[in-house]
């Protein structure tokens, strides 16, 4: 007879690079996206895509928004 195990999967953010470690995993990713602005303004207006399943990992990331100014 076959055992099933579950587990989680972590989650991680990616913006410009830089993989953010996630604050709490009972908040959602536009909840996280709010936490971060603090750090990273820039992700206020990004886009936020995923998740991208990278083995236990659940990845996100999130895009610039390219527009002009004015």
């Amino acid at each position: 007879m076959a055992i099933l195990t579950a587990t989680a999967l972590r989650r991680e953010f990616v913006y410009n690079g830089t993989v953010i470690p996630d604050p709490n995993p009972a908040m959602s990713p536009e909840q996280v996206r709010d936490v971060l602005v603090a750090a990273y303004p820039e992700i206020a207006t990004a886009a936020l895509t995923g998740p991208e399943l990278k083995g236990d990992t659940a990845r996100y990331n999130f895009s610039r928004a390219i527009g002009s100014k004015g």
